[in-house]
C-alpha cells in the first residue's frame, strides 16, 4: 500500500495511564472509546492493559472483534440500537446507551429470547441536539422502562460537543448531577454510570474542584490524539503524535500553480480556487478523499496542500526536494484518524518499542 497510519502503542499506553490517573483524582472512571480506531484489537488490548476496563464503541462489529478476539473488558454500545440489530447488541454488549422506548422493549424481548439480562444507560439532551431524552420527559420514561424484563438501567449520560457544539459546563453539570439525584431518591435505583460527556469536558474538569455526581466520561480523541475536542488543546502529559499518516510521492514536476484552460466543476462538484505562485515543484502523494480526510492532515516538513481528488493529493513542495519514492508525515485530526483507520485501502503499522523518547511533562 502506498499510504499507511504508524501506531505508537508506547504513546498510546502513556495517554491511558495519565489520563487515568488525571480524571481518578476526582473519582472520574473513563470509558475507554474505540470507534475511531474501529475496535482494532492490537489498540484494545493497550487500553486494557494500561488500566482501562470499559470499552465503549458506535459499531456492534466492532465489539463483536473486540470480543473475538478475547480483550477482557465490559462492552458498551454507544449509538443507540436500531430495532433490526437487538439480537446482536445482547449477544455482543453488556450495556448500550439508549433513548427510545420501542427500542429497549425489543431489547427486553430479545434479552428473554437469548436468557441473557441487558444493561441499560439512559441518555438525557442537555442542548446539544443529538441524541437524547428531554428531561421533562425522563420520569415517564423510566415508568415505562422499569416493569421490562430482563432490562435494568444503570446510569444516565449526555452528550456535548459533538453535533452542536454545545460545552458541558459547571450549569450544565450540576443539571444532570441533579438528575441522577432524583431519580436515585425518586426510584431507588442506584446508578452505576453518572457519563458527564467525553473529551470536551477536560476544561471543565479541571476549573471544577467539585464535580459533583458524575463518576464517568467517555474518552476517545483525548487519548488518541492528545487533546480537548472544544478548542483542540494539547493536554499536559499526553503525546498528540500517537498516530502518523505516510504517504508516498508518485510525481514530482515543476508545474504552473494555476489550471490551463476552461474550468467547470471538480469531480466532487467543487469549484476550487487557485493563486497564482508560478511555477512550483507540484508533488503529487499517492492518497486521496477515498483513503483519508485529506483536510485534516497536517504535514511535518514545510509543504502546502493544494488539493484532492479520489486518489490524489496535490501538494506545493516549496523548497523541500521530494522524489518518486520518498515519503512525506503527517499529524491527523479526528477526522483524518477515523477516515483513515475505517478505511482498507490504508496499512495499519503498529509501533511496539521506541527507545529514548520523554514522556511530555505534566503541568
Amino acid at each position: 500500500m502506498s499510504s499507511r497510519v504508524e501506531i505508537d502503542l508506547v504513546k498510546l499506553g502513556n495517554n491511558v495511564e495519565v489520563l487515568l490517573n488525571l480524571f481518578g483524582k476526582k473519582k472520574i472512571g473513563i470509558m475507554g472509546v474505540t470507534k475511531s480506531v474501529c475496535g482494532i484489537p492490537e489498540i484494545a488490548e493497550v487500553l486494557v492493559n494500561k488500566g482501562l476496563r470499559i470499552l465503549a464503541d458506535s459499531k456492534i462489529d466492532n465489539l463483536k472483534n473486540m470480543r473475538d478476539a478475547n480483550i477482557k473488558a465490559e462492552y458498551i454500545l454507544l449509538k443507540t440500537p436500531s430495532l433490526s440489530e437487538v439480537d446482536l447488541v445482547i449477544k455482543n454488549a453488556d450495556i448500550s446507551f439508549n433513548t427510545e422506548i420501542a427500542v429497549i422493549k425489543c431489547l427486553s424481548a430479545a434479552a428473554i429470547k437469548n436468557e441473557c439480562p441487558h444493561k441499560i444507560i439512559l441518555m438525557v439532551d442537555m442542548g446539544d441536539l443529538r441524541e437524547g431524552i428531554l428531561p421533562a420527559d425522563l420520569d415517564r420514561f423510566i415508568e415505562e422502562v422499569l416493569p421490562l424484563p430482563k432490562i435494568t438501567i444503570v446510569g444516565i449520560g449526555a452528550n456535548f460537543a459533538c453535533l452542536g457544539g454545545v460545552k458541558p459546563t459547571d450549569s450544565k453539570m450540576r443539571t444532570l448531577s441533579f438528575l441522577a439525584e432524583h431519580i436515585e431518591e425518586k426510584f431507588k435505583i442506584p446508578l452505576t454510570y453518572i457519563s458527564g460527556g467525553n473529551s470536551a469536558n477536560y476544561n471543565w474538569f479541571m476549573a471544577n474542584d467539585d464535580v459533583g455526581n458524575i463518576n464517568n466520561l467517555r474518552i476517545g480523541e483525548a487519548i488518541f490524539l492528545g487533546r480537548e475536542t472544544l478548542g483542540r488543546t494539547e493536554i499536559p502529559g499526553l503525546f498528540t503524535d500517537v498516530f502518523t499518516f505516510v504517504a508516498e510521492v508518485i510525481e514530482s514536476k515543476w508545474k504552473a500553480s494555476l489550471p490551463d484552460g476552461e474550468r467547470g466543476q471538480n469531480a466532487f462538484g467543487d469549484s476550487p480556487q487557485f493563486l497564482d505562485r508560478g511555477q512550483i515543484r507540484r508533488v503529487i502523494l499517492g492518497v486521496g478523499c477515498q483513503d483519508v480526510l485529506v483536510s485534516g492532515l497536517t504535514p511535518r516538513i514545510d509543504i502546502e496542500i493544494l488539493g484532492s481528488s479520489s486518489d490524489h493529493t496535490i501538494i506545493d513542495a516549496k523548497k523541500t526536494e521530494l522524489k518518486v519514492g520518498d515519503e512525506v508525515a503527517f499529524d491527523i485530526n479526528y477526522g483524518a484518524l477515523l477516515s483513515a483507520m475505517t478505511s482498507p485501502y490504508v496499512e495499519k503499522k503498529f509501533l511496539r518499542h521506541r527507545d529514548g523518547w520523554t514522556a511530555p511533562e505534566l503541568n
